[in-house]
């Protein structure tokens, strides 16, 4: 034991000197926290965890999460010390050619999930150990550093809750308490006994220790590892700054590198010499077979409605993800107790083992779902389309993860009716089009629902599905088939005057316009924008041209960044004007139909805009 500890305490010495002169060279970042939990990361990377150096993709290897993502250069300087990268790249810190950035990012194979918004480590984390203990059922273990204090944010509980709920042993979290934070000193400072029954209190078996002592490093790994049925956490009580007199527990350090000169020369001289006699011996994980990787998804059942149906674009969703999941053992979902709503439930009923529900906790619901998607399943991630407003970071997080997640959102628009405005996602479409290469799909019947279902499983990364409330009749053949970044035009001749784009609840208005305008001899084009994005901008482009350059689009959404902006964004450089129907002001209660005609989005107001401008 003394060896070990020798050795790891070499170890955490490197990792000190390799912060110090990566940042130093970068001249920036986070030094003073690397050098708090040198100690904790030199005993996870070199003695607990079992991890295939040779293969950052192993399934099997022993995941690592550094939520505090301020302390990349540690994460980088454990890796160089593994013999995974050149130590000499580690200089490379925060240069444009880089792939070791500012906070980590899966640019480094080795980083999984990207880091550095607080407070969504612990939830990444436990959708990994989700995946680990009931779907793969394989023997790895979650570590997740955190610092103390990002544990003011409320995504932290979420998932510590969830944790302690689904009883994941194989989840292991570290709370780095170094009682300074960015500009002042933590909520609990060094009281390690109040984290601890924080914890506790949420279920969890929590470990207070002095996080430089190895002894009780290595005993609270090893404790955390023979836990049965509850999450560990181990709170080490550290110091920021830690082997570097000038640094040590000192205010105004955090983000600041060691100048080079005098400065940089004191630290490197009291932390010593970098040591290269340390053997690397680093625990392999055990050799594994997994089955799932390799099951082919089938074919998925074709929709089954007749003509007269009436059904909600959610039900149409609920209905799809169900076939999917007998198609594609690959396919999870994951709810935020809204499954009765969203139609999530059909999965849940054909495929128990594969829904996980989190509760009225949408931060960790997408946490969660990131997670698992980066442990190779396909996660459908549904709640109110309001409501994912609450996890926004977190899905703008999930794109810089480089995340296969999807999203799905019902009871859009004020259509939902008498709930009322807090219940309408009315944001939705902008905040997803905001989102690097997401893309966006909006289904106006139960056939296209269920065919962009199978279409999102299909496309790799972030997808988003919008869904609706009022239930709608059935407009597509069930063998008609809705490619991402296409469109139908249901109505077109050669005497159109205007083109109407739309989709979800406002294309059934917009097809009983149709009807009275052309018995009134105005004839329109009308296009089904099922796939916001990407757009076909090809097929407006040419209705526009064929119909006066005009076009009139109509969204259940607020006009600022949805479906009139995309169409808007398509067009404008080409001379066609655009005329936007959409939801000003704030909402009320009131019947579905009521609003829809308050907010001139239904079929008499549709027919006043057409003949407005012809």
């Amino acid at each position: 034991m003394d060896t070990l500890k020798n050795h790891l305490k070499k170890r955490a010495t490197n990792l000190r000197i390799h912060s110090i002169l990566s940042t130093s060279e970068a001249g920036s970042g986070h030094p003073t926290t690397c050098l708090s939990a040198a100690d904790i990361v030199s005993a996870i990377f070199f003695h607990a965890m079992r991890y295939d150096t040779s293969n950052a993709q192993n399934p099997n290897n022993d995941r690592f999460i550094l939520s505090k993502g301020h302390a990349a250069p540690l994460l980088y300087a454990a890796y160089a010390e593994a013999g995974i990268i050149p130590t000499e790249d580690l200089l490379t810190l925060r240069q444009i050619d880089s792939i070791l950035e500012g906070h980590p990012t899966p640019r480094f194979d080795w980083t999984e999930v990207a880091t550095g918004s607080l407070g969504q480590g612990l939830s990444l984390g436990l959708g990994m150990a989700l995946n680990g203990k009931y779907l793969d059922k394989l023997d790895y273990r979650v570590f997740v550093l955190l610092g103390d204090g990002e544990t003011a944010e409320g995504g932290v509980w979420e998932a510590a809750a969830l944790a302690s709920h689904y009883k994941l042993n194989n989840l292991i979290g570290i709370v780095d308490v170094n009682a300074l934070g960015q500009s002042q000193r933590t909520m609990y400072a060094f009281d390690i006994d109040t984290y601890c029954k924080r914890f506790e209190a949420f279920g969890w078996q929590s470990i207070g220790i002095d996080g430089h002592d190895y002894d009780e490093i290595l005993s609270a790994l090893d404790k955390a590892d023979a836990s049965t049925d509850k999450p560990t956490m181990i709170v080490a009580k550290t110091h920021k700054g830690k082997g570097v007199s000038f640094l040590a527990d000192e205010d105004n350090w955090h983000g600041k590198a060691v100048e080079k000169g005098e400065q940089l020369d004191k630290a490197l001289a009291e932390l010593g010499p970098l040591h290269s006699d340390i053997p690397t011996q680093i625990p392999s994980p055990n050799q594994i077979n997994i089955q799932n990787g390799n099951v082919k998804p089938v074919e998925i059942e074709p929709p089954d409605y007749s003509s007269d149906d009436e059904v909600a674009t959610r039900g149409g969703y609920g209905t799809g993800l169900a076939k999917l999941g007998t198609a594609n053992p690959n396919v999870v979902a994951l709810d935020g107790d809204t499954k009765n709503s969203t139609y999530a439930e059909q999965f849940m009923n054909l495929h128990p083992d594969r829904f996980f529900e989190m509760f009225i906790a949408e931060q960790n619901l997408v946490g969660a779902g990131i997670g698992l998607a980066k442990r190779g399943k396909i996660p459908f991630v549904s709640t109110f389309a309001a409501f994912l407003s609450r996890a926004y970071d977190q899905i703008r997080m999930s794109a810089i993860s480089q995340a296969n997640i999807k999203y799905a959102g019902s009871h859009c628009g004020v259509s939902i009716g008498e709930d009322g405005p807090s219940q309408m996602g009315l944001e939705d479409i902008a905040m997803f089009r905001a989102i690097p290469e997401a893309v966006v799909l909006y289904p106006s019947d139960a056939v296209s629902a269920e065919r962009l279902v199978a279409a999102a499983a299909e496309h790799e990364g972030i997808v988003y599905i919008r869904t609706s409330r009022p239930k709608t009749t059935i407009l597509y053949d069930a063998d008609e088939k809705f490619p991402i970044g296409g469109s139908k035009v249901l109505r077109e001749s050669s005497d159109d005057k205007v083109t109407i784009v739309t989709a979800g609840v406002t294309l059934h208005e917009a097809l009983k316009a149709y009807e009275t305008l052309k018995s009134d001899g105005i004839h329109v084009r009308l296009i089904d924008l099922y796939s916001i994005k990407p757009l076909d901008s090809e097929t407006l482009i040419n209705a526009a041209e064929a119909t006066n350059n005009t076009l009139i689009t109509i969204e259940d959404h607020y006009p600022e960044g949805g479906l009139g902006d995309a169409v808007l964004d398509a067009v404008a450089t080409k001379g066609i004007s655009v005329h936007k129907l959409a939801v000003n002001g704030i909402p009320r209660s009131g019947k579905p139909e009521e609003l829809l005609d308050l907010y001139g989005l239904s079929t008499n107001p549709i027919i006043q805009k057409v003949k407005e401008i012809i």
